[in-house]
């Protein structure tokens, strides 16, 4: 507990960068023979599957951020006793949430022949997959609850290594099943080993790091009534965990419900590319979530708003990257992978990347929002839900899947756009709402600027030709219009911001997040 946060945030993001370059590569390559293999309309059985157990999961929301936050403190002073039982306490609440979901899962099983009354698979292998993936779940709920304190101890990078490292062999070892006999059972059934074994993989490693550790379902029982704290953030933070799930997770179903399933599949190849792409940037950041916790704990104002302005800019910066990469380059990538037939509309491509911005400048103000123990807004949470479901089903049913993409933006600009900045500066840090504005609209101003320059310069009928051309055509154009997207936006950070100045100088000097 004593390394320093600086140390622990660059070992994450290490960590996350290494897997992230071969999980992407596997991830297009799988996805094609997958596709090709067993079908689009199996890849998109089990999305919707997937997404149905993720609506019985909504019973864990806000647990472990409501016990991560309440491990800030006892980590800063290495209270190991008051760690165990607030370990114990999150064990007791997660097995009892085990439960629900079973439970819940076994009874709409029941329902699953009316759901999918009009697809071509047999019930055999809908239910067998619907219980493999259920299985999976539960495995987190009842083995793998002391993996919270590698969170909030930002150690997180050892979860990673062990469940990116089996996610990786799974997908091999479905690779070879689907590409050599197409056997939808097999292939599922390799889904469900992938839990167990990472379970008790990840399990040995947290005895060998906490050796001290005795955190215990039964122990977590005794100690519950001592940390009333931990049942009033989890309600709190489950509401907006449900609003996120509304915006996220409930994608495929809707799409299923008012497209079609083969749609699903369609949309999720565009899903696949935009969620690898900002995997790496999220993780990272998550990674960072309990330093900032840490940093708010220790009270220096002026040193939380320094840190708070560097890695907004640094957000921006990577925003503009991510979504002039997927803006220009996702549709001739998909056209050499996959073919043209399975191209979106171009507006559906503006919608996307207009919630991919908003979805990755947020990270920052949800993150302090969180270190700050923010959650008491529970009337935000539902006003986006429904603002999401409300006009996704209206505009869904007359326009389809931009309908569905309308909703999810316009509850992202009421509630994230504009409230939680107003929230986090109110609350928290104490200070003027116009300021976060005042340097955001600057930022974006800059995104917009670099995206028009770049696009003009690589939007010559040689290059065009050259981008279509293959694989080796589109990774020198897209590597070299990246690059000169990265030179020009950099140069105007550098040039009228302090705060990316200032976040350039501490990357130089590897002091984010150090002590002072």
């Amino acid at each position: 507990m004593a390394e320093s946060r600086v140390k622990k945030s660059l070992l994450n993001a290490k960590v996350d960068a290494f897997f992230f370059a071969f999980t992407l590569a596997l991830s297009f390559f799988s996805r094609k023979i997958f596709l090709d293999s067993l079908g689009a309309d199996f890849i998109g059985l089990t999305g919707t599957l997937q997404n149905i157990l993720g609506i019985l999961n909504l019973a864990e929301l806000g647990i472990g951020l409501a016990v991560s936050f309440s491990l800030y403190k006892p980590l800063q002073q290495a209270n190991r006793e008051q760690i165990e039982e607030i370990v114990s306490v999150f064990g007791f609440m997660y097995r009892r949430v085990g439960l629900v979901v079973l439970g819940a899962a076994v009874v709409l099983s029941i329902f699953l022949p009316l759901i999918f009354r009009e697809t071509s698979f047999s019930s055999g292998i809908i239910y067998f997959a619907y219980y493999s993936f259920l299985i999976s779940s539960l495995i987190s709920y009842f083995c793998n609850y002391r993996s919270v304190l590698l969170s909030a101890d930002q150690k997180n990078y050892l979860v990673n290594v062990y469940f990116q490292s089996g996610n990786m062999i799974k997908t091999l070892i479905q690779l070879y099943i689907a590409w050599k006999y197409a056997n939808y059972y097999a292939w599922v059934a390799i889904e469900m080993a992938y839990g167990g074994i990472c379970c008790w993989m990840l399990n040995r490693k947290i005895r060998q790091v906490y050796p001290w550790l005795n955190a215990s379902v039964l122990k977590g029982a005794a100690f519950r009534s001592k940390y009333p704290d931990i049942i009033q953030k989890t309600k709190q933070v489950f509401v907006h965990k449900l609003k996120d799930f509304l915006l996220s997770q409930s994608d495929q179903i809707l799409i299923y419900a008012f497209v079609s399933l083969s749609m699903v599949a369609y949309y999720g190849n565009y899903s696949l590319i935009i969620s690898r792409t900002t995997s790496a940037l999220s993780l990272a950041m998550n990674g960072m979530g309990a330093g900032v916790g840490n940093l708010i704990a220790e009270g220096n104002r002026a040193r939380i708003l320094q840190i708070f302005w560097e890695l907004v800019s640094f957000r921006y910066f990577i925003a503009g990257v991510l979504v002039f990469g997927i803006y220009v380059f996702i549709q001739p990538f998909i056209t050499l992978w996959l073919g043209s037939k399975y191209l979106l509309p171009h507006g559906i491509l503006v919608l996307l990347v207009i919630i991919t911005y908003i979805s990755v400048a947020r990270g920052v103000v949800d993150m302090f929002n969180a270190g700050y123990g923010h959650f008491a807004d529970t009337w935000a949470a539902w006003v986006e839900g429904g603002l999401n479901l409300a006009v996704s089903i209206i505009a869904g049913y007359f326009w389809g899947l931009y309908g569905l993409l309308l909703g999810k933006l316009i509850s992202l600009l009421v509630i994230i756009v504009f409230w939680k900045p107003f929230y986090l500066f109110n609350q928290g840090f104490h200070a003027a709402y116009w300021d976060y504005w005042q340097r955001a609209l600057l930022f974006i101003a800059i995104n917009l600027v670099s995206i028009f320059l770049s696009i003009s310069l690589i939007s010559f009928p040689d290059v065009q030709t050259i981008l279509y051309s293959g694989f080796p055509g589109w990774f020198a154009v897209a590597g070299g219009g990246t690059l000169v997207f990265i030179a020009i936006q950099a140069s105007l950070m550098y040039l009228l911001t302090d705060s990316f100045r200032s976040l350039s100088s501490r990357f130089l000097k590897l002091k984010l997040f150090s002590q002072t």
